[in-house]
């Protein structure tokens, strides 16, 4: 095996394991997106009159979560592995 397709071999694994840590960065955002609707969907039934602060917080708790999804994508390319 020649010293360039063990280089390109190489980046194959960094680049699969870049996509497995993506996959698993996800998770966490994933769960929270699915705790902060769903906790608030139980808030919107025993107080329908709070709905407009209920739902600027599910926005604002969303948009965080998302967040942290995107530093998840984001850090595999500013921290390389090789």
């Amino acid at each position: 095996m020649s010293a360039l397709q063990t280089l390109a071999a190489s980046a194959t694994v960094i680049g699969n394991l870049g996509s497995i840590g993506y996959g698993l960065a996800a998770i966490g955002p994933g769960v929270g997106v699915g705790i902060i609707f769903g906790n608030g969907t139980q808030a919107l039934a025993r107080q329908p009159e709070a709905a407009g602060l209920i739902r600027a917080n599910q926005i604002l708790g969303f948009a965080f979560c998302e967040a942290l999804a995107l530093i998840g994508l984001v850090m595999p390319f500013v921290y390389p592995t090789h």
